[in-house]
């Protein structure tokens, strides 16, 4: 069981997440956080869609073997209302690919993730970020700051932007939520690579080797998301989303 202490530095405030913003990098470019309620929210209501954790009862929580939450979906993660900056998750690999379609881009591949995740891009990046270093932690040195099921400020899912930002300036590479990518062990994708681990877990399965599959037809209160974009196409208008280079 994991608890919260108040005595760890929150490094970041809610009003600085940066919800919506891009990070360009040599290649693509990356949302800065991962999708948020609110963002899959403004999706929602301009799509009239339902997904399937609504359609079938509740997302999935693992206690003796996965369990059914009733209630349970991207509006309500822990069967409770939430912030709009809480990530949005009970989302399958199709409905985060139809998401970010929408948005204008789409999920990242493994290797665009973890390029993203783990080796400082930016041309001119902040202290003590080192351009083409590649960190061992996606929170750089130590997995410090990362919300994992160690002892920190977060017992469950952590807002956008309140842990410590990391390498190229992007929050929560590492735990909060498991990442969908679009990386498959088999020709027909009927399972997809999840990144990054969660809150669930120790901060061993941040690490960039851990190759984690799950059925891609799977959503549970550890899973979302996050998305990448062609330099040629920025994001979508409807978004909101701040197209900056770092």
């Amino acid at each position: 069981m994991k608890y919260a202490i108040l005595s760890v530095t929150i490094f970041m405030t809610n009003a600085l997440a940066q919800v919506g913003e891009v990070v360009v990098l040599p290649g693509f470019g990356i949302d800065r956080t991962e999708v948020t309620i609110g963002q899959f929210e403004r999706y929602v209501r301009s799509t009239g869609i339902t997904t399937r954790a609504e359609k079938e009862g509740g997302g999935f929580e693992f206690g003796a073997g996965w369990e059914r939450r009733p209630g349970w979906s991207w509006r309500k993660p822990d069967g409770q209302a939430t912030t709009p900056d809480t990530p949005a998750v009970h989302v399958d690999f199709a409905e985060a690919q139809a998401y970010c379609r929408w948005a204008g881009g789409r999920l990242p591949t493994g290797a665009e993730w973890q390029a993203a995740g783990f080796t400082e891009l930016r041309e001119s990046p902040p202290m003590p970020w080192q351009k083409g270093r590649t960190y061992p932690w996606t929170t750089g040195d130590s997995p410090q700051g990362a919300n994992t099921s160690d002892a920190d400020p977060w017992p469950r899912a952590a807002p956008a932007g309140a842990t410590k930002q990391g390498v190229n300036g992007l929050y929560d590479m590492g735990a909060n939520v498991w990442e969908w990518v679009s990386d498959s062990p088999d020709s027909k994708g009927r399972e997809r690579r999840t990144v990054g681990g969660s809150w669930w877990y120790g901060a061993f399965n941040m690490k960039a080797d851990v190759q984690a599959f799950k059925p891609a037809d799977f959503y549970a209160v550890y899973i979302g998301f996050r998305c990448v974009y062609e330099h040629a196409a920025q994001p979508a208008a409807s978004t909101t989303k701040v197209w900056l280079r770092n």
